[in-house]
């Protein structure tokens, strides 16, 4: 069985400001499935690492077809916040009340989804192609 690689990045300019998200979704041959750049309106940066992991979320609950055509078991996400990663894997509490939301709808998406989901941080040269999609959506 394969994975599937997403990596995910949310900016803001002014924490809170302007914000933006990023996300990149490949498969194991490193095929592109799809990609995500958008602004999110006014957010702060952690609000917006959470609502690019959300829109990844959401944009393969709603291609499982595309998804499970990869043969896939296991969708394993990349995003550089080690906040929203170690609260996704359950090593951080969620204190924040719009964060602990975002987490909630997280879990069921994950639900939805019914694949193995894991969460890891890395730095942020190694997201640099979601980390291009948040800057590409900030200068359109």
């Amino acid at each position: 069985m394969n994975k599937i690689s997403v990596f995910t990045d949310g900016g803001s300019r002014g924490n809170p400001g302007p914000a933006a998200i990023g996300v990149v979704v490949k498969a194991e041959t490193g095929k592109i499935l799809a990609t995500i750049s958008r602004k999110i309106g006014e957010a702060t940066n952690n609000v917006a690492e959470y609502r690019a992991v959300l829109s990844a979320l959401t944009w393969i609950k709603e291609n499982k077809t595309i998804v499970l055509q990869q043969n896939v078991s296991r969708i394993q996400f990349f995003l550089d916040s080690t906040l929203v990663a170690n609260q996704l894997n359950g090593i951080f509490k969620v204190k924040d009340g719009r964060l602990r939301e975002f987490l909630l709808t997280a879990r069921i998406l994950e639900s939805e989804i019914g694949l193995d989901i894991h969460y890891q941080y890395v730095p942020r040269e190694k997201n640099f192609e979601a980390d291009f999609l948040v800057n590409q959506a900030f200068d359109n």
